[in-house]
């Protein structure tokens, strides 16, 4: 009897315990999704700004435009090589001597004659004044391509220059070696010789004695009136 009151008390107990716990506890509550959100998701802080620096401008240089290279024609000279050369006053022999062009000393050539025989040229000392020199001589050396240079075509023409024999004798004319004929060859005593100093010389004599040094120039005629013997003698 005993031991069956104190199981039945015991389940009492038990059972009462267990009602009296749900009662204390109250309804349970369903979470809502605003509330499980809210507490689920970290709250969201704005990051501070970050400063924008702006991009630097390149200033990129602006090169000055090159100069180009100015192009001159080629300088085209003459020096005169074995001795002295004459420059004339025309592109001839037959016009006057009117500078000398010295051996070793240059100069610039600034036109041909149309046969490409004389190049006009600059007088050395004289500004602005020109002369003619021949190409066909072996005192003449040519620096440059002549045929670069303009032709000129003379407008004025030389005048005769003459030497006249009044002699006997046979008369030699240096540089050129030009034989004169006696007076008795007439007309063939007066031979026509380009400008320029020469020698005249007795060829009939032994030794070739010089009788006459002459400065030919344009428009002039000059008589040979004594030989290597002393005779004096006019032209008729």
């Amino acid at each position: 009897m005993p031991n069956r009151f104190s199981k039945t008390f015991f389940w009492l107990i038990a059972i009462a315990f267990v009602f009296a716990g749900q009662g204390c506890a109250g309804p349970v509550s369903p979470i809502s999704a605003e509330t499980s959100t809210s507490q689920a998701t970290t709250a969201f802080v704005p990051a501070s700004p970050t400063p924008i620096t702006p991009t630097p401008t390149v200033q990129l240089e602006t090169a000055s435009p090159t100069a180009l290279p100015v192009f001159t024609p080629d300088i085209i000279s003459v020096t005169a090589v074995n001795g002295n050369l004459f420059i004339r006053r025309g592109p001839g022999l037959g016009y006057n001597p009117i500078a000398v062009l010295a051996k070793g000393e240059s100069v610039t050539a600034l036109a041909r004659d149309p046969l490409t025989r004389w190049l006009q040229v600059s007088i050395p000392g004289q500004a602005g004044k020109t002369g003619w020199v021949s190409i066909q001589t072996n005192y003449s050396l040519i620096n440059g391509d002549v045929m670069k240079l303009p032709d000129i075509l003379p407008t004025e023409w030389p005048v005769g220059a003459y030497l006249r024999n009044c002699t006997n004798h046979q008369m030699i004319v240096k540089p050129g070696d030009t034989l004169i004929p006696p007076v008795s060859g007439y007309p063939d005593n007066e031979v026509a010789i380009y400008p320029g100093r020469y020698s005249v010389y007795d060829y009939d004599l032994s030794g070739q004695p010089e009788v006459l040094v002459v400065d030919l120039r344009e428009g002039i005629e000059i008589d040979i009136r004594v030989d290597g013997s002393g005779e004096r003698r006019k032209c008729p």
